[in-house]
């Protein structure tokens, strides 16, 4: 309880200075801001959360225990959509400082109807009461301009005789989705001991990781350079990537190694299950085994890679940024820089494939689709995104190569790419 006071003390000292940001079903979010005098209406859209359901609420997860609090948030919907009363409507909520790295919280934003708010709240303070969790409730003024915030305390985690009540007010929007406050070595990891420093703090809660770790060489040389070159095939599936790996292994007497690598198949579906932060620590952990296999192998004959950080970079920057590509990091950001102490490939091809043919191709495979490629069916913004991050990322840039033709005419083409750059 004392460390969760703390946690709450913390974020509070500069509550009225953080900014709130609630996703809408268009996609654009609205953010307001907070003041202790009244004045001023509050931000264009604020009301269409509410959109006729009476008094509004949201939970922040405030904790300093980081492998906690992203464990917490994670199942925190699951939790809140089995007590609550049908209908409730939760949508996502972040609380930022401007501009502040690792300010940003995320929770949720609840509209519920006016009839069950006793029920509501019920819910609600239990969590107040004993997890990780500020909970506001929001309510509209008899002039139905001006929306009050009121933050829950109980007795034992009382804030001290700090202020309870601010007022809805407008706010700038961010230059960039505030996401990009809390994705270096939380999203994206740019060095082997971040990410196994998560993995090594989830022993107690995920007993694989044990087994995981244990597949890293004594000291990975990750950041090493072998003797031929190292090819990196990327794209999204259905584009042709393992037609195009393993014609180049046969053509050019190659090895084709995959990230992540077949050791850590037995782990991979217990990891997506998990939160963001965890997941995206074991699969930023494959591409440092892999890069341990290039080296090993990459003294004997050049080496075909299919998928490398690109992918996991990519991936993990379009899941955690919300909204149009315009939302992404800017280009040149630090977000899309190759992490320092893994082993930059000598090309990087990326494969691009006409949105419907590549649909076609999936479904004539059959194949059951991981979580992410279902996402890239169902929302053409995050394809933008992930392929936007894509060409983004630098420290070898990709080079992008049309897969539409026929297997041969991709494999000559690529060919030509690689007897340019590298040599073979």
């Amino acid at each position: 309880m004392a460390r969760r006071l703390k946690d709450l003390k913390s974020v509070f000292a500069q509550w009225s200075s953080r900014v709130f940001s609630v996703e809408l079903e268009t996609g654009a979010p609205v953010y307001f801001g907070l003041q202790e005098n009244r004045g001023g209406k509050a931000p264009l859209g604020f009301s269409e959360l509410q959109q006729g359901h009476g008094k509004c609420y949201s939970l922040l997860v405030c904790s300093s225990d980081r492998i906690g609090r992203e464990k917490f948030y994670w199942e925190l919907k699951d939790k809140l959509l089995s007590d609550l009363p049908p209908g409730s409507d939760l949508t996502n909520m972040l609380s930022f400082l401007p501009d502040v790295k690792n300010s940003l919280i995320r929770g949720y934003f609840l509209k519920g109807n006016s009839d069950d708010s006793s029920l509501i709240e019920r819910v609600l303070g239990h969590f107040e009461q004993h997890d990780p969790v500020l909970v506001c409730s929001y309510s509209e003024g008899e002039d139905n301009q001006q929306w009050t915030q009121h933050v829950w305390t109980n007795t034992e985690s009382n804030l001290m005789g700090m202020t309870k009540e601010f007022y809805v007010v407008p706010t700038a929007a961010p230059t960039y989705h505030p996401s990009t406050l809390n994705m270096i070595n939380s999203d994206v990891f740019y060095s082997l001991d971040e990410a196994c420093d998560v993995l090594k703090k989830c022993g107690d809660i995920i007993p694989e990781t044990t087994s995981v770790l244990r597949m890293l060489p004594s000291r990975a040389n990750a950041g090493g350079k072998p003797d031929f070159p190292v090819v990196v095939i990327e794209g999204l599936d259905a584009t042709g990537k393992t037609t195009l790996t393993e014609s180049l292994r046969d053509t050019l007497g190659a090895t084709l190694l995959r990230s992540p690598p077949q050791c850590l198949s037995p782990w991979r579906a217990r990891f997506d299950q998990e939160p963001p932060l965890i997941r995206r620590a074991f699969y930023a952990l494959g591409n440092y085994i892999t890069a341990a296999q290039i080296c090993q192998e990459g003294m004997k004959a050049p080496i075909i890679v299919d998928r490398f950080w690109h992918s996991t970079a990519a991936y993990a920057i379009a899941t955690a940024v919300s909204g149009p590509v315009t939302d992404l990091p800017q280009d040149g950001s630090e977000v899309y820089r190759w992490p320092s102490d893994l082993l930059q490939p000598s090309l990087v091809v990326l494969l691009t494939l006409d949105p419907e043919e590549r649909k076609r191709r999936l479904r004539d495979r059959g194949q059951t689709k991981t979580d992410e490629e279902q996402e890239l069916d169902r929302n053409q913004l995050f394809r933008l995104r992930v392929e936007d991050a894509y060409r983004r990322i630098s420290g070898p840039a990709c080079v992008t190569v049309d897969a539409s033709p026929s297997a041969d005419l991709v494999l000559q083409q690529v060919l030509l790419l690689i007897r340019a750059k590298c040599h073979l």
